[in-house]
């Protein structure tokens, strides 16, 4: 059973993947569960070395999986370049930290008892990922639980398994038969594989999945990052480049970014100068030319009919260049939306696009309530000259990751993780270990009973 794959840019089919079921599920898990036993068991300096090789072997091949992750995604070469640059030092930063990470408390904590903590992989890994970053949000599940022991299964999505597959062959190659696995398919594969005989389920993607993932793995452990809606409190006093780095983030991925700024929050005071400016800044970035489209025809129907139900009173729209044979792709120009009414769809939806609401608040205290009235609670960022109230606001907005005249910052060191239906877990940094080990106690009798 094939899926056909069309190109983001085109909209044309450009190929076909295999669709995996039954069987092929039963085949990865069963060769993940073989393989554990040698990779668990080695040193974690030896699992370092495996996954520094194979950070270099994506490293060595970044041309090849910059062209798998152009086909399946549409993004320009200035976006691929850099996420697989970041997934070589993922897999880097991980080897390390898994060789130096601490423990709890040692020693004698009983009288006449000696007692230390062995951390521990959970095992066979399902990791299920989106068609927004298919080789980085890969990495950022794969390399921490790789690191810490375990073997993985990754289900990718189905617009998007050709990164994924390249980067199986080389796992081959660099970690062992069966340690890093990839099962092409749709959502049924998807299903399959966390109904299957896996220890943990890593999900990333949106809400209504991920609650369907949680029932489906029961009292197994699953970590969920579940996207976003992120605010941006903008005050008064926002340093000048506040508007064109708030275009250039959520425009970056043509916006599909689960902690892209997506809600511009500021005081009534405020309202029309970032109204004008931000509509000015977006309408500078072109689809085409400064980021991709949309990822499939859902993707652009669900846009669509969300800015469609909108009751936004003002719009600005930026253009759309694509190249000649193009022109029938997933494109959707930059748009900022303004006037909107409470509960607006494009306000309360994760819209997952190139586009920014603007909503009024009365006073600074309101914007906060408006920052944290929906749902979702992921990331945020807060823009303004006076950094002690930027860090009290950054410290009360209810997110997992706030920035303060930055949006989008993010570095292997620092953890990224959701709240509310943004869902729950840790990813990056050395927390992230935390997700794919589980401590055991073990407590000895010494000296004479």
């Amino acid at each position: 059973m094939k899926s056909t794959l069309t190109d983001p840019r085109t909209g044309l089919a450009r190929g076909t993947a295999p669709v995996s079921r039954e069987p092929e599920v039963a085949g990865a898990v069963s060769a993940a569960r073989a393989a554990l036993p040698g990779w668990s068991a080695l040193t974690p300096r030896e699992r370092a070395e495996r996954l520094g090789a194979l950070a270099a072997s994506v490293e060595a091949h970044a041309a090849a999986y910059s062209a798998c992750e152009r086909a399946g995604t549409g993004k320009p070469e200035s976006e691929t370049r850099g996420e697989i640059a970041q997934v070589a030092d993922l897999f880097r930063f991980y080897a390390t930290a898994a060789r130096t990470r601490t423990v709890p408390a040692s020693g004698a904590l009983v009288a006449g008892h000696e007692s230390w903590v062995r951390w521990e992989p959970i095992g066979v890994v399902g990791v299920v990922v989106p068609w927004n970053y298919p080789l980085m949000m890969a990495a950022w599940r794969c390399a921490p639980a790789l690191a810490a022991g375990n073997t993985v299964v990754v289900k990718p999505a189905e617009t998007t398994p050709d990164s994924l597959l390249l980067l199986a062959a080389h796992a081959v190659a660099e970690l062992g038969e069966g340690v890093l696995q990839v099962l092409p398919g749709d959502r049924e594969t998807g299903r399959l594989l966390v109904g299957a005989g896996i220890d943990m389920v890593a999900f990333t993607g949106s809400p209504e999945a991920g609650r369907d993932v949680a029932v489906r793995a029961g009292i197994r452990r699953v970590s969920l990052e579940l996207g976003g809606n992120a605010p941006a409190i903008v005050l008064p006093d926002a340093p000048p480049q506040t508007f064109a780095e708030l275009a250039r983030a959520a425009t970056y991925n043509a916006g599909q970014s689960c902690a892209a700024p997506a809600r511009v929050i500021t005081p009534a005071e405020n309202y029309e100068s970032v109204v004008a400016l931000l509509g000015a800044a977006m309408s500078e970035r072109v689809a085409g030319r400064d980021f991709g489209p949309l990822n499939n025809a859902d993707q652009a129907a669900r846009y669509d009919r969300i800015v469609s139900a909108s009751k936004a009173g003002r719009e600005v729209t930026g253009t759309v260049g694509a190249a000649p044979g193009e022109e029938n792709g997933h494109w959707r120009p930059a748009r900022v939306l303004a006037d909107l009414p409470p509960a607006d769809p494009a306000i309360v939806e994760e819209v997952f696009g190139p586009l920014l609401t603007v909503e009024r608040a009365d006073t600074v205290e309101d914007a906060l309530s408006l920052a944290n009235s929906v749902p979702q609670a992921l990331a945020s960022s807060v823009w303004t000259s006076d950094l002690e109230r930027g860090i009290d606001l950054a410290s009360r907005l209810d997110a997992g990751e706030a920035w303060v005249n930055c949006h989008l910052v993010q570095t292997a060191e620092l953890p990224h993780g959701g709240r509310g239906s943004s869902g729950h877990g840790t990813d990056l940094s050395v927390l992230a270990l935390d997700e794919y080990q589980r401590p055991k106690t073990i407590t000895v009798r010494v000296g004479r009973p």
